[in-house]
């Protein structure tokens, strides 16, 4: 009778020393699996995944965008500065990307090439009237990635229904000027012109700081860079350091 209290005995201390562990090991699997639901449930939302590569861009904007790049299903709001939007473009088209360009009719085929936008995979619409969401939308069906110049403002309602549709196909959009829930904020300011005489000339080149504001981070990103450079690409500016550029073939009325 005493050898089978005491074998129970130990079989119950045997219990007690594995119960903490099996408590823990099921606390892990409960927080691991929490942690699964919730991130399904969050790209469910976002209609993508959370590891999904991002569009390229050029280095000088890789530490302004979250991520590193143009994240698809995402919008982002622009400056209405024609220099800033094509060189966002130009990376992804170079890699085989085809883009869009509505309502920006000063943009011409010339500027989109100097910045290096691969014109075979360029589609733009230069006048989409007052259906210019619609048009947008339409073209972010069938294109990767999408720029417009809004006319109007757009209602909270269509706004969503852009969202969605971006999600769905997982589009890029590229706004100039203000956008709902945008993924990032991209603002110039601080220009330096160089190569100016007394209201004429040609620009030699253009110094600005590209600042990004995002929700997903806690304080704003900056860039100094040249924007266009020489070559009608960005160059990307180290702290207290100003590059020397050849002239633009281009007048200033050119440059935005």
């Amino acid at each position: 009778m005493r050898a089978i209290v005491h074998d129970q005995a130990n079989a119950a201390r045997e219990v007690g020393r594995d119960a903490p562990r099996d408590g823990r090991r099921d606390a892990s699997r409960d927080v691991s699996g929490e942690v699964r639901r919730l991130r399904a449930q969050l790209e469910r939302v976002q209609g993508r995944s959370l590891d999904a590569p991002v569009l390229p861009v050029h280095p000088a904007f890789t530490s302004l965008l979250p991520g590193g790049g143009l994240r698809p299903g995402a919008a982002y709001s622009l400056s209405r500065s024609t220099s800033l939007l094509t060189a966002l473009l130009a990376a992804p088209s170079q890699t085989g990307t085809w883009c869009g360009v509505v309502g920006m009719p000063e943009l011409g085929a010339e500027a989109a090439e100097r910045a290096g936008i691969d014109l075979s995979r360029l589609v733009m619409i230069p006048d989409p009237g007052g259906r210019w969401l619609a048009v947008t939308s339409t073209v972010a069906e069938v294109l990767p990635v999408v720029a417009v110049r809004p006319s109007t403002r757009a209602a909270d309602g269509e706004v969503s229904r852009m969202a969605a549709r971006l999600r769905d196909r997982g589009a890029v959009l590229l706004v100039q000027g203000a956008w709902p829930q945008a993924e990032a904020i991209l603002e110039l300011d601080e220009p330096r012109w160089a190569g100016l005489g007394r209201g004429h000339g040609y620009v030699s080149g253009r110094e600005v700081t590209v600042t990004a504001r995002s929700r997903r981070w806690p304080s704003p990103h900056r860039q100094r860079m040249l924007l266009p450079g020489a070559e009608g690409q960005p160059v990307a500016l180290r702290p207290g350091v100003r590059e020397s550029v050849e002239p633009l073939p281009m007048p200033i009325r050119a440059v935005g």
